[in-house]
């Protein structure tokens, strides 16, 4: 079998189909590029951004980003368990969670159309 074999080499094809992620630093990056900010006002600005996003929906607000998709804070009731491992029943408390959904513009350009001049403006 060859070096490159995926049956041969575990993680091999698990590792060819992980999605690259864009870091903070790297959004940091883009600004520094492409708005000429200083590097410190880039990490700053990021940080701030996601600050202000976490804190909105920590506060239980939801969060909409034109364009891009809306992050929307849901209640989850409380409901019986199982311990999949013993099998005995557990109690999971009430809880809140965070939900994204994409909106129209953000899927049809995952999708490779190509959104409008000034859709995410």
């Amino acid at each position: 079998m060859s070096d490159l074999d995926p049956v041969a080499t575990p993680g091999l094809l698990l590792a060819s189909l992980e999605t690259p992620t864009q870091t903070k630093a790297e959004l940091a990056e883009l600004l520094f590029d492409r708005l000429g900010l200083n590097k410190r006002e880039s990490k700053e600005m990021v940080e701030a951004f996601f600050d202000l996003v976490g804190g909105t929906l920590a506060q239980g607000e939801d969060v909409k980003l034109s364009g891009f998709g809306n992050f929307q804070i849901r209640r989850k009731a409380p409901r019986p368990g199982r311990n999949p491992r013993t099998g005995e029943s557990i109690p999971i408390n009430e809880r809140q969670v965070v939900t994204f959904h994409a909106s129209h513009k953000l899927k049809a350009m995952v999708q490779g159309g190509t959104p409008d001049p000034g859709d995410f403006e």
